[in-house]
Protein backbone atom coordinates (compact mmCIF):
# COMPACT_ATOMS: atom_id res chain seq x y z
CA UNK A 1 0.00 0.00 0.00
CA UNK A 2 1.26 3.36 -0.87
CA UNK A 3 0.16 6.64 0.30
CA UNK A 4 -0.71 8.79 -2.49
CA UNK A 5 -2.84 11.73 -0.51
CA UNK A 6 -3.82 11.90 2.70
CA UNK A 7 -6.49 10.35 3.78
CA UNK A 8 -6.21 7.75 0.73
CA UNK A 9 -4.01 5.24 -0.70
CA UNK A 10 -3.25 2.99 -3.95
CA UNK A 11 -3.43 -0.60 -3.43
CA UNK A 12 -1.98 -2.78 -6.15
CA UNK A 13 -2.87 -6.62 -6.00
CA UNK A 14 -2.85 -9.58 -8.80
CA UNK A 15 -2.94 -13.19 -8.67
CA UNK A 16 0.29 -13.59 -7.33
CA UNK A 17 -0.33 -11.54 -4.07
CA UNK A 18 -3.18 -14.48 -3.48
CA UNK A 19 -1.62 -16.85 -0.95
CA UNK A 20 -4.78 -19.79 -1.75
CA UNK A 21 -4.03 -20.11 -5.48
CA UNK A 22 -1.64 -22.64 -6.55
CA UNK A 23 1.16 -22.90 -9.23
CA UNK A 24 -1.47 -25.12 -11.41
CA UNK A 25 -4.35 -22.36 -11.22
CA UNK A 26 -1.28 -19.85 -11.67
CA UNK A 27 -0.01 -21.39 -14.95
CA UNK A 28 -3.91 -22.05 -16.38
CA UNK A 29 -4.81 -18.29 -15.51
CA UNK A 30 -1.45 -16.86 -17.16
CA UNK A 31 -2.11 -18.91 -20.52
CA UNK A 32 -5.97 -17.76 -20.95
CA UNK A 33 -4.58 -14.18 -20.25
CA UNK A 34 -3.92 -11.98 -23.16
CA UNK A 35 -0.35 -11.10 -23.48
CA UNK A 36 -0.78 -7.55 -22.29
CA UNK A 37 -2.70 -8.10 -19.57
CA UNK A 38 -0.48 -10.70 -17.88
CA UNK A 39 1.05 -8.21 -15.75
CA UNK A 40 -1.70 -6.54 -14.23
CA UNK A 41 -3.58 -9.57 -13.42
CA UNK A 42 -0.53 -11.27 -12.49
CA UNK A 43 1.03 -8.60 -10.04
CA UNK A 44 -1.39 -5.70 -10.37
CA UNK A 45 1.02 -3.28 -12.27
CA UNK A 46 -1.12 -0.98 -14.63
CA UNK A 47 -2.11 -1.56 -18.07
CA UNK A 48 -3.68 -0.18 -20.98
CA UNK A 49 -5.97 -3.34 -21.66
CA UNK A 50 -7.74 -3.63 -25.12
CA UNK A 51 -6.36 -0.16 -26.40
CA UNK A 52 -2.50 -1.60 -27.21
CA UNK A 53 -1.33 -1.20 -29.97
CA UNK A 54 1.28 -4.28 -29.54
CA UNK A 55 -0.05 -6.95 -27.25
CA UNK A 56 3.08 -8.55 -26.73
CA UNK A 57 4.35 -8.47 -23.31
CA UNK A 58 7.51 -5.92 -23.01
CA UNK A 59 9.57 -9.06 -21.40
CA UNK A 60 9.04 -10.86 -24.25
CA UNK A 61 11.00 -8.63 -26.72
CA UNK A 62 13.84 -7.08 -24.47
CA UNK A 63 17.53 -8.73 -24.43
CA UNK A 64 20.56 -8.22 -22.99
CA UNK A 65 22.99 -5.75 -24.60
CA UNK A 66 25.54 -7.20 -26.50
CA UNK A 67 28.26 -6.22 -28.48
CA UNK A 68 27.16 -5.75 -32.76
CA UNK A 69 29.29 -7.44 -34.87
CA UNK A 70 30.89 -5.60 -37.95
CA UNK A 71 28.97 -7.99 -40.00
CA UNK A 72 25.76 -6.68 -39.08
CA UNK A 73 24.24 -3.94 -40.94
CA UNK A 74 22.81 -1.04 -39.08
CA UNK A 75 20.95 1.86 -39.68
CA UNK A 76 18.57 4.36 -37.42
CA UNK A 77 15.09 6.37 -37.75
CA UNK A 78 14.29 9.97 -36.76
CA UNK A 79 11.64 11.60 -35.72
CA UNK A 80 11.95 15.36 -35.03
CA UNK A 81 10.06 18.31 -32.52
CA UNK A 82 11.24 21.21 -30.61
CA UNK A 83 9.86 19.56 -27.49
CA UNK A 84 10.85 16.04 -27.99
CA UNK A 85 13.53 14.68 -31.14
CA UNK A 86 13.88 10.99 -30.91
CA UNK A 87 16.44 8.70 -32.88
CA UNK A 88 16.73 5.10 -32.65
CA UNK A 89 19.43 2.66 -34.17
CA UNK A 90 18.90 -0.93 -35.14
CA UNK A 91 21.15 -3.64 -36.34
CA UNK A 92 19.81 -6.61 -38.56
CA UNK A 93 21.18 -10.40 -37.78
CA UNK A 94 20.30 -11.76 -41.37
CA UNK A 95 20.63 -15.21 -40.26
CA UNK A 96 17.83 -15.41 -38.14
CA UNK A 97 15.81 -12.10 -39.94
CA UNK A 98 16.03 -10.29 -36.62
CA UNK A 99 16.33 -6.88 -35.78
CA UNK A 100 18.15 -5.30 -32.69
CA UNK A 101 17.12 -2.01 -31.37
CA UNK A 102 20.43 -1.24 -29.32
CA UNK A 103 20.55 2.61 -28.65
CA UNK A 104 18.64 5.67 -28.76
CA UNK A 105 18.82 9.13 -28.70
CA UNK A 106 15.85 11.56 -26.65
CA UNK A 107 16.50 15.34 -26.12
CA UNK A 108 13.81 18.20 -26.40
CA UNK A 109 14.36 21.52 -26.83
CA UNK A 110 17.78 21.40 -28.80
CA UNK A 111 19.08 23.00 -32.14
CA UNK A 112 19.44 20.43 -34.81
CA UNK A 113 23.27 20.48 -34.65
CA UNK A 114 22.92 19.12 -30.77
CA UNK A 115 21.34 16.14 -32.34
CA UNK A 116 23.21 15.78 -35.41
CA UNK A 117 26.55 15.32 -33.11
CA UNK A 118 24.77 13.04 -30.78
CA UNK A 119 23.69 11.02 -34.06
CA UNK A 120 26.82 11.02 -35.60
CA UNK A 121 28.82 9.85 -32.22
CA UNK A 122 27.37 6.51 -32.73
CA UNK A 123 28.68 6.07 -36.24
CA UNK A 124 28.80 8.61 -38.86
CA UNK A 125 28.98 5.72 -41.70
CA UNK A 126 25.45 4.58 -40.86
CA UNK A 127 22.49 5.60 -42.81
CA UNK A 128 19.10 7.04 -41.40
CA UNK A 129 15.69 8.07 -42.21
CA UNK A 130 13.24 11.10 -41.03
CA UNK A 131 9.70 11.74 -41.11
CA UNK A 132 8.91 13.70 -43.77
CA UNK A 133 6.40 15.90 -42.08
CA UNK A 134 9.12 16.35 -39.51
CA UNK A 135 6.75 16.03 -36.53
CA UNK A 136 3.62 18.14 -37.52
CA UNK A 137 5.43 20.29 -39.77
CA UNK A 138 4.30 21.11 -43.89
CA UNK A 139 5.84 18.99 -46.37
CA UNK A 140 8.57 22.08 -47.35
CA UNK A 141 9.53 22.66 -43.73
CA UNK A 142 9.95 18.84 -43.72
CA UNK A 143 12.49 18.76 -46.89
CA UNK A 144 14.27 21.89 -45.39
CA UNK A 145 14.62 20.49 -42.38
CA UNK A 146 15.84 17.01 -43.92
CA UNK A 147 18.52 19.39 -46.06
CA UNK A 148 19.90 20.73 -42.86
CA UNK A 149 20.61 17.53 -41.26
CA UNK A 150 22.30 16.40 -44.14
CA UNK A 151 24.14 19.65 -44.46
CA UNK A 152 25.02 18.74 -40.81
CA UNK A 153 26.74 15.44 -42.10
CA UNK A 154 24.10 12.80 -41.20
CA UNK A 155 23.31 10.36 -44.49
CA UNK A 156 19.82 10.56 -44.55
CA UNK A 157 16.76 10.07 -46.30
CA UNK A 158 13.06 10.70 -45.84
CA UNK A 159 11.32 7.48 -44.32
CA UNK A 160 8.16 5.72 -45.54
CA UNK A 161 5.46 7.01 -43.29
CA UNK A 162 2.68 4.45 -44.33
CA UNK A 163 1.02 4.22 -40.48
CA UNK A 164 -0.96 0.86 -40.57
CA UNK A 165 1.45 -0.78 -43.04
CA UNK A 166 3.96 0.21 -40.83
CA UNK A 167 2.40 -1.13 -37.83
CA UNK A 168 1.76 -4.16 -39.22
CA UNK A 169 5.29 -4.24 -40.12
CA UNK A 170 6.09 -3.57 -36.36
CA UNK A 171 3.47 -6.20 -35.18
CA UNK A 172 4.64 -8.87 -37.71
CA UNK A 173 8.14 -8.72 -36.05
CA UNK A 174 7.04 -8.82 -32.64
CA UNK A 175 4.39 -11.42 -33.07
CA UNK A 176 7.41 -14.06 -34.66
CA UNK A 177 10.24 -12.99 -32.30
CA UNK A 178 12.16 -11.22 -35.12
CA UNK A 179 12.61 -7.57 -33.22
CA UNK A 180 14.34 -7.12 -30.32
CA UNK A 181 15.15 -4.21 -27.87
CA UNK A 182 18.42 -3.72 -25.47
CA UNK A 183 17.25 -3.90 -22.13
CA UNK A 184 19.24 -0.45 -21.73
CA UNK A 185 16.45 1.21 -24.01
CA UNK A 186 14.69 3.48 -21.30
CA UNK A 187 12.58 5.31 -23.07
CA UNK A 188 11.94 2.99 -25.77
CA UNK A 189 10.11 0.26 -22.77
CA UNK A 190 8.39 3.94 -21.73
CA UNK A 191 6.74 4.15 -24.54
CA UNK A 192 6.03 0.81 -25.38
CA UNK A 193 3.82 0.33 -22.60
CA UNK A 194 2.17 3.76 -23.55
CA UNK A 195 1.81 2.98 -27.73
CA UNK A 196 -2.11 2.78 -27.81
CA UNK A 197 -5.12 3.43 -29.87
CA UNK A 198 -8.19 5.48 -28.15
CA UNK A 199 -11.76 4.17 -28.24
CA UNK A 200 -12.46 4.96 -31.77
CA UNK A 201 -9.32 2.99 -32.95
CA UNK A 202 -7.07 6.18 -33.47
CA UNK A 203 -3.29 6.28 -32.63
CA UNK A 204 -2.99 8.40 -29.61
CA UNK A 205 -0.40 10.72 -31.01
CA UNK A 206 1.51 11.64 -27.67
CA UNK A 207 4.83 10.55 -25.95
CA UNK A 208 4.66 7.84 -29.35
CA UNK A 209 8.65 9.63 -30.79
CA UNK A 210 10.21 6.55 -30.38
CA UNK A 211 7.47 4.13 -31.61
CA UNK A 212 7.45 6.20 -34.99
CA UNK A 213 11.19 5.46 -35.20
CA UNK A 214 10.28 2.09 -34.57
CA UNK A 215 7.49 1.82 -37.17
CA UNK A 216 9.89 3.77 -39.85
CA UNK A 217 12.89 1.50 -39.07
CA UNK A 218 10.89 -1.67 -39.67
CA UNK A 219 9.57 -0.34 -43.14
CA UNK A 220 12.87 1.26 -44.40
CA UNK A 221 15.74 -0.72 -42.76
CA UNK A 222 16.38 -2.77 -46.31
CA UNK A 223 16.41 -0.41 -48.32
CA UNK A 224 18.87 1.98 -46.48
CA UNK A 225 20.96 -0.46 -44.23
CA UNK A 226 24.63 -0.44 -44.34
CA UNK A 227 27.56 -2.76 -42.55
CA UNK A 228 30.33 -1.01 -41.17
CA UNK A 229 32.82 0.37 -43.23
CA UNK A 230 36.53 -2.15 -42.86
CA UNK A 231 39.28 -0.58 -40.42
CA UNK A 232 40.87 2.85 -42.04
CA UNK A 233 37.74 4.31 -43.22
CA UNK A 234 38.13 8.02 -42.54
CA UNK A 235 35.23 10.80 -43.23
CA UNK A 236 35.38 12.98 -40.12
CA UNK A 237 34.37 10.98 -37.43
CA UNK A 238 35.56 7.72 -36.28
CA UNK A 239 33.99 4.89 -37.95
CA UNK A 240 34.53 2.68 -34.59
CA UNK A 241 32.24 2.57 -31.68
CA UNK A 242 33.34 3.92 -28.61
CA UNK A 243 30.73 1.52 -26.33
CA UNK A 244 29.95 -1.67 -28.37
CA UNK A 245 27.49 -2.71 -26.12
CA UNK A 246 25.37 1.44 -26.72
CA UNK A 247 26.57 1.21 -29.85
CA UNK A 248 28.71 4.42 -30.06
Amino acid sequence: MVDVVGGKALVTCGWEDIPHLDAKTKTELMAATPPHLRDARAHGKPSLGAGAIYPVALEDILCDPFAIPAYMPRAYALDVGWKRTACIWGAMDRSIDCLYLYTEHYRGQAEPSIHATAIKARGVWIPGCIDPAARGRSQDDGKQLIWDYRQLGLDIVTANNAVEAGIYDVWERLSTGRLKIFKTLQNAQAEYRLYRRNEKGAIVKEFDHLMDCMRYLCRMFNQIAKVQPAAGYSSGVSATSGDSRAGY
